[in-house]
């Protein structure tokens, strides 16, 4: 599960990170009038979980509502369950949604609505592991183990 503000690089991460086997969850990729997002998210995702297939849920996930139930369906298939935490660098995310185009772009009271119920996710949330992803300034991304765990660095 990708957590983090819109513009904060959780798509482009996730388009390099995850490889094909991956089901790809993410309400953007709804139709813009489709009803019951929610709904549909969890809907795919247990589907592909029920399959054996790993699956990434990549939306803005910024508090324990909306963590709450993937977690639990995670849970419910024995799949193990990461937080990659995108640490809010606001004025570098407001500008990358700002040069998005049509209907990609967030408005920014959407933006500052995210931003307001943003929270850091933490293991005692439920999570099997954290990792804390920041964009290193050269195209990629830093990963690194978050929520005060000890392992190796990934890259």
């Amino acid at each position: 599960m990708l957590v983090g503000l819109q513009g904060s690089g959780k798509s482009t991460f996730r388009a390099r990170h995850f490889p094909a086997e991956y089901a790809v969850v993410s309400k953007d990729l709804f139709p813009r009038s489709a009803r019951h997002k929610q709904r549909r998210q969890m809907r795919l995702v247990e589907e592909a979980l029920e399959r054996g297939r790993p699956v990434v849920v990549d939306n803005t996930n910024p508090s324990p509502l909306e963590w709450a139930p993937l977690i639990a369906a995670g849970r419910a298939y024995g799949a193990r369950v990461v937080a990659y935490w995108f640490p809010p660098d606001v004025p570098n995310a407001l500008a990358r949604n700002a040069a998005r185009r049509g209907g990609e772009r967030v408005p920014e009271v959407g933006f500052f609505d995210t931003l307001r119920r943003l929270r850091e996710p933490r293991r005692s949330d439920g999570f099997d592991a954290v990792r804390e992803v920041r964009i290193d300034g050269r195209g990629g991304f830093d990963v690194r183990p978050g929520d005060g765990e000890r392992e190796e660095r990934e890259e």
